[in-house]
Order: C-alpha cells, then structure tokens, then sequence
C-alpha cells in the first residue's frame, strides 16, 4: 500500500456509525482536485458487488448493458461493454450507489448534502482500450456547484492493467470543449489536453479503495495491457443537494435514504464519455 503515501493521504477518522475525513484529506481534496481513501469497502462488500456484476456480465440488458454474447471480436470491450446505470434496475447496485461511508465522506468535501445520480460498472478486460483524458462535469452539467465521482477498486488498478490516471491541480480549470482522441487508445471520442505545466500521473489501488474527484479534474485510464487480469470497477457520480439542475440524462437523483431527488433538467450534457460509433452526439 506504499504507493498510496505518495500521495499525501492520511488516516481516515471513524466517529461511531459516522464516516469523517480528516482536515488533511480535505485540504488534499481541495488543492489537488482528488481523494484516495483506502478500503472504504470492505473484503465482503467487495464480493457481493463482483457476484452482482458477473451475473449481469452474462446476459443482455437494453438500454443498460449490451454485450455482443455471440461472436467472437478482435475488442473485447464488445464482450464486456461497460453497464450503464445499474441502479435503474438492480437494488444491490443502488445499495451501493448509497453506501454510507462513501455518502458521509461526500457529505465532508461538498459541505452539504450530496445526491446520487449515476452508477456504472466497468470490466475493463485484457487488451481493453483505455479513456482518453476528459472532465466529467462536461456531461453532467452539474449547476450551480459541481459532481464529485466516487471510483471504486473492485480489483487491484495500476498502470499495467489499465488503472486510472489524475491531473493534479486542474480541478479549478475551466471546463473545456474536448479535442478528438485517438481511438486506438480510447474507446471513447473526447480528449481534454492538460495544461502545460501539468502531467499526468497515476493513482495505484487495491480492492475496495475509493478514489474521490471533482468534475473539473481532468482524468482518463490507460489501456489494459496484461493478458489475464481484469480492472473492475465501479464508479458513481454525485451532485450538491443545493444544485439547481444537471444533465437530463442523469435525472432522477437521490437522497441517502433511497427516495428520489428532483433538478432540473440542464439541456446540455450527456452521457458520460462518448463512446466511438455512438449515435449520441452531444
């Protein structure tokens, strides 16, 4: 768990049943955009959500999850397409979207309640192409305020198997129209180019870690370049209880108890990357 160090991350503080960030977390948060909490999921949790997502993996479900389950194909993002919004239609999903600890940490970095509005799944198999640089408030259109992303380990992330890659201190650049990536890297079209005094720099996790970070951080994934393991995760979006409206596509939002949170509709935005051959176009 070295790795995790280097980025200036302390111990989180737990109070009872409550989840609360240390003021060196925040403060990490606030200037360098981006939060590393280790283990905020524990080893059975862990298990439940990849008993959940390798049942889903075997069958077709429109408008969510549609793999090609019948030929064979030189992408194996085809087999293993990432799963849109799970938790429209699988409560384990849902349950998770709202974990309590990755809810009060939330709670911590936006000063304020926090609102769910998206969850997906990504396998990321051998020989997965990566996502090219981007910024996730592009698409969502969180206003006023902003989204925060909680990106979940579900198995060990590195460099070499496609782990996910943060540009420090571009939380408060602006939000920018993407250049065209390239899609022999990327399986998605958007490409944000970092300032030029930034780079790139990998974040290195393990099971049930959760990575925070602002919808400005420009952010992306490397290819998958191993032959035999997998990079799961699972990855929600949030918005500020005192938002005013996001993208249509991520309505309706909710609350911690599991009800159903109303903003309104934000013309812009989009789904959250553009994948290539996609007939969205935002």
């Amino acid at each position: 768990m070295g790795g995790h160090a280097a980025h200036g991350l302390s111990e989180t503080v737990e109070v009872g049943l409550l989840f609360l960030l240390t003021v060196e977390q925040k403060r990490h948060f606030e200037e360098e955009g981006y939060l590393l909490v280790q283990g905020l999921f524990g080893p059975d949790e862990v298990k439940e959500i990849e008993r959940t997502f390798e049942e889903i993996s075997g069958r077709i479900i429109p408008g969510y999850y549609t793999p090609d389950l019948n030929t064979e194909t030189s992408d194996p993002l085809k087999r293993y397409p990432r799963v849109m919004h799970p938790h429209r239609f699988n409560e384990t999903a849902k349950k998770y979207m709202l974990h309590k600890p990755v809810l009060d940490a939330l709670r911590d970095l936006y000063g304020e309640e926090p609102l769910a509005a998206q969850s997906m799944f990504y396998y990321k198999p051998p020989g997965s192409r990566g996502q090219a640089l981007h910024q996730d408030n592009f698409y969502l259109k969180v206003e006023p305020g902003n989204c925060i992303a909680a990106w979940t380990a579900i198995d060990p992330a590195d460099e070499e198997n496609g782990g996910l890659l943060v540009v420090p201190k571009t939380n408060n650049y602006d939000i920018v129209c993407p250049d065209t990536a390239d899609t022999n890297e990327s399986f998605t079209t958007h490409y944000v180019k970092p300032p030029k005094d930034r780079k790139a720099v990998p974040v290195r996790m393990d099971k049930g870690d959760v990575l925070f970070f602002g919808g400005n951080l420009i952010h992306g994934s490397y290819r998958n370049k191993t032959k035999d393991r997998f990079r799961r995760a699972f990855i929600c979006h949030y918005a500020n209880a005192s938002a005013a409206s996001i993208s249509a596509h991520y309505r309706p939002l909710f609350h911690a108890d599991g009800t159903e949170a109303h903003l309104e509709a934000n013309p812009d935005g989009g789904p959250c990357g553009i994948e290539t051959g996609s007939a969205y176009v935002h």
